[in-house]
């Protein structure tokens, strides 16, 4: 019985991570706190890829920007990737490594910072982290990072 619940648990572990799956993300989403203005926006699922844009205000001035998709990494398929381009910087990707209903891990452990980017629903409010070591890999603490937007109409902008 053992054996068959763990092969089980392998069958689903090795289900491929699809952009549908994901679908819970799309939309526009608004960060006011900290008299920062940041905004992330979700393409909905089509044809196995969502693209997204992220867009940071400081004093009504842009600070940084990142260009996003979520798709597989080849076109053979297979678990999709987070592919994220920061400041005009060509993309890294971030492999799909679980997703449960609203809430995905991507990794990328030979990246410098961050190795793994989070998001997670909870209703109304989607939540991102990205984590990692900064420095010397395993030898230095985990570092992060983490956003809480609202969702929102497309292109709503936080009061001034």
């Amino acid at each position: 019985m053992i054996l068959s619940t763990f092969a089980a648990a392998l069958v689903l572990q090795s289900t491929p991570v699809t952009a549908d799956q994901l679908s819970w993300m799309s939309g526009y989403w608004l960060s006011c706190d900290g008299g920062r203005e940041v905004s992330e926006t979700w393409s909905d699922a089509r044809g196995g890829l969502m693209l997204g844009t992220a867009l940071t205000l400081e004093g009504g001035k842009l600070t940084g920007f990142e260009t996003s998709r979520i798709s597989p990494q080849t076109p053979a398929g297979g678990n999709v990737s987070y592919f994220a381009g920061v400041n005009g910087a060509p993309p890294v990707a971030f492999a799909a490594r679980e997703a449960s209903g609203t809430r995905v891990v991507f990794e990328n452990a030979g990246h410098d910072f961050p190795q793994r980017v989070i998001y997670e629903r909870v209703g109304d409010v989607l939540n991102a982290r990205i984590e990692g070591h900064m420095d010397d890999r395993d030898q230095s603490p985990i570092q992060s990072m983490s956003w809480s937007y609202r969702k929102a109409d497309l292109n709503t902008r936080c009061p001034t």
